[in-house]
This record gives C-alpha cells, structure tokens and sequence, in this order.
C-alpha cells in the first residue's frame, strides 16, 4: 500500500452560494479515494480558522451526510471575508506545516483566490511541497478566464423567476417597481433578469448594469417613456451601478478587509430611485422597490441542476489535478464547448490569473444603456433550467351579461 505523503485541509471563504457545498463534498469525496491522503480537515471560516486552529475532520464523515451538505446552500465549513496581512500568511504556512498539510484546497472567489496566491508564493519560495488549489465559486460570475462559475446559474435562476413573479405582480396593479440586484462591479446577475420575458410586454422593462454610466437624468426618462407605452414599468438595477465620475450611486462608506465598499447591507439604492420617480414623475405614482440581498445565494429551492452538477465536478477536478502531482497551484475553469446543445470541459488555469482580477459582462452581451442582447439570452438559458411559463388569460371582447 503506498504511503501516506500527508493530510488534505479544506476551507471556504467569501459569499456562500446554494451549491458551494456541492464543490466541498466532489472534494472530500475525490480525495477519500486517494491511499496517499492521511487526514482529511475542515478549517472553520476558512483562513480565520486555520490562524486560530479550528477544524473539523471530514474525512470521518459518512456517505450519507456528505449527500445531505452537499444539497445544503451556504458554506458547511463557515465563511469569513479576510485578506491575511504579511505575518498572517506566515502564520498560516507554519501552521500547514505544523499539520503536515500536503494539499489545502480553497473555495471562494477573487478574494479567495488571492489569498491562495500569496500563500502559494510564500511555499514556493521556500521550496516546500504545498500543492494549493483555489475552488472556484462567486454568484457574481466575475472570475476571468472560466465560461461561467458555480453558484451563478443557481441564484441566476432565482433572480429570472423574481422577476417572472413580480413581472405578474406589477400587471395586477400597475405602477413602477425597482429590483435592486446583487454585482458591485459584473453585471451578469442582473443581467439574468432578462431570461424572465417570454412576451414583448413581459418585464424587466430596463436593465442596467455597472458595465455602463448610471444617469440618473436618463433612468427617469426611460421610466416614463416605458410607463407611458404600457402603463406600468419593471426595473432590474445593479447594486453596482455608477456615475460618469465612477461613484457608486447610493452607497456608504463601510468597506471590508479586501477594500470593497459595502452595497447589500440597506434598501438605501431602491429607496432613492423610487423617491426620485415619484418626486420627478408623480408623487402619486404608485413606486416600490425591493433589495433582493442575500435571498439569491440562499434559497435552496430554486437550485440549477446544471449548477449542482458542475460545482461537484470542479471539486472533483480540483482534487484529481491537485493529487495528480504535476502542478503546484492552480484554479479550475469551466469552458463551454462550441456545440449546439450545452456541453462544457473543466480546465486547469494559473492561480496568479483570476487572483483580483474581474471579468465584467462583454460588449456583445449589452444592448445600449438599460438591456440586454439576444445573444445574452442564448448564453445564459442552458445554465437556469426549464423555467415556468406564465399563463395569461385570452383577450376576447366583453361579453355583456
């Protein structure tokens, strides 16, 4: 039997998502198999739980829970957002060592990815045996260098049937409703609003995204003119959205440990474009908006399958290149193949390559300020699944009783 070359650490890090889970138990599973893994670790709230030495032991778990992890939306091993100082990832490569940690697996996004990366040079630099993969996972689907990441089909998914519902909600008693919607700097979440229509009347009516200049002159323009062809008017907005200057509308001041200002923690974006509506177009036009907030990386009964699948697989990938031995870091990414029906290949990038880097909605898939193209729409609909079709009743002439 081959010796055991050491132990398999495990964290998540970042936003959780309806299907990070998948990814964690395609690892756990994939490196069960391996004879040369000793222990398999959970570090608890990724590298916060490594600087404080708190794990779990996965590999004691039984089939049958993972299963049930797996199908479970947010992070199982508990998140944080942290960008480890200098000292910090000194830290935290002794404390690998000290675990005789031969592969330690990081799920997460951007941010995650760099911390991946500084830890990674750090072992190269001393020329120590840590294999280091990032997982990826991000709603926002701004990693570069991947077709699309896990966890974004799934809340893509939950946006495009929101607005299907609210689409119906705003046609029985008309009036301007505003959905303010996750992505500080990629708008593809948003975007995917645009998968609800299936009629031309069918809302969202605009949809902006951070890829273009937010004028707050022209939104209430478009509004009117919207409202004023079918008498009401749905709106799906970015989180992210911006000025000419580059200052985010409606924002605060609060940031995180990576920099990034805070944007999903208030109402404070729908509350001052519903009040400038109803202050530039009626004060009696019946306006309301809603912040979907964290309800579209949680909501485990709107979960893609496509999603679910292929967050399992790059776990597994992960695992199988990482185990392999022929790279000592890297991330995995999925590249959609050039058929006609959906099919995609998991591939093995540079770690340095997504590390902070975004990847923001390309030229092609925007339609002036406020939509969407239709090649959008071809992209995004095999990732969602089957969505439900609204009825509606026949138009025929009144009958008099």
């Amino acid at each position: 039997m081959p010796r055991k070359q050491g132990n398999v650490l495990i964290g998540q890090s970042g936003g959780p998502t309806m299907v990070i889970n998948q990814s964690l138990v395609g690892l756990v599973e994939t490196c069960q198999r391996e004879r040369r893994v000793g222990r398999i670790l959970g570090s608890l709230r990724g590298i916060q739980g490594v600087l404080e030495r708190n794990y779990v032991d996965l590999g004691s778990e039984s089939r049958k829970t993972l299963e049930a992890v797996a199908r479970t939306p947010g992070s199982a091993l508990r998140s944080v957002r942290k960008k480890p100082t200098p000292e910090e990832c000194e830290r935290v490569y002794e404390e690998l060592k000290r675990l005789d940690v031969r592969w330690f697996f990081y799920i997460g996004g951007n941010d995650s990815a760099e911390t991946a990366n500084l830890i990674a040079r750090m072992a190269q630099d001393a020329h120590h045996e840590l294999v280091i993969f990032h997982v990826p996972k991000t709603i926002d689907n701004d990693l570069v260098g991947t077709d699309h990441c896990p966890g974004y089909p799934s809340a893509a998914r939950f946006v495009a049937q929101a607005l299907q519902g609210d689409d119906q909600d705003n046609r029985s008693l008309p009036g301007v409703k505003i959905d303010v919607i996750m992505g500080r700097n990629a708008g593809w979440l948003t975007a995917a609003s645009a998968a609800a229509r299936a009629r031309e009347d069918d809302g969202p009516h605009l949809v902006y995204c951070p890829e273009r200049v937010f004028d707050l002159e022209s939104f209430v323009g478009d509004v009117d003119r919207v409202f004023t062809r079918i008498g009401r008017c749905v709106v799906a907005v970015s989180e992210g959205i911006h000025d000419a200057s580059g200052k985010l509308i409606g924002a605060g001041s609060e940031k995180d440990s990576h920099g990034n200002v805070q944007l999903s923690g208030s109402g404070a974006l729908g509350d001052l474009l519903a009040d400038t509506i109803k202050r530039r177009l009626g004060a009696k036009l019946r306006v309301r908006a809603d912040t979907f907030g964290y309800l579209q990386r949680s909501f485990a009964g709107l979960v893609s399958p496509v999603d679910a699948k292929e967050a399992r697989r790059v776990g597994e990938r992960a695992a199988e290149v990482a185990l392999g031995g022929k790279r000592a870091s890297g991330t995995i990414s999925i590249r959609r193949k050039p058929r006609q029906q959906y099919a995609v290949s998991y591939e093995t990038a540079e770690l340095a390559q997504v590390a902070k880097a975004t990847r923001r909605v390309e030229e092609r898939f925007l339609a002036g300020s406020n939509d969407v193209t239709p090649a959008f729409l071809e992209w995004v609909r095999p990732l969602l699944g089957k969505l439900p079709r609204m009825g509606r009743l026949s138009e025929l002439p009144l009958v008099e009783g």
